[in-house]
C-alpha cells in the first residue's frame, strides 16, 4: 500500500474550501503578516542548518587532519 502526502490525495475544491476557511478566519489583512512570519521562520531554520552543516564539515576535516 502507497502512502501519499495529503496535498497529493487533495483534490481542487478541497484546497479551494480550506484556502476559503483560512480567510474567514484571519481575514485578508492578517494573511500577509502570517506569510512574512513564516518566510522569516523558514529561513531561520535553513540558516540553522546550514550553519549545523558548516560545523560538522570542519569538524569532519580537522578530525581527518589528525588523523594523517
Amino acid at each position: 500500500m502507497h502512502t501519499y502526502p495529503l496535498i497529493i490525495m487533495l483534490g481542487t475544491w478541497e484546497i479551494i474550501a480550506i484556502v476559503a476557511i483560512v480567510l474567514l478566519l484571519f481575514g485578508g489583512k492578517k494573511i500577509p503578516e502570517l506569510m512574512q512570519g513564516l518566510g522569516k521562520g523558514v529561513k531561520s531554520f535553513k540558516k540553522g542548518m546550514n550553519e549545523v552543516e558548516e560545523e560538522i564539515k570542519s569538524v569532519d576535516t580537522g578530525y581527518k587532519k589528525d588523523e594523517k
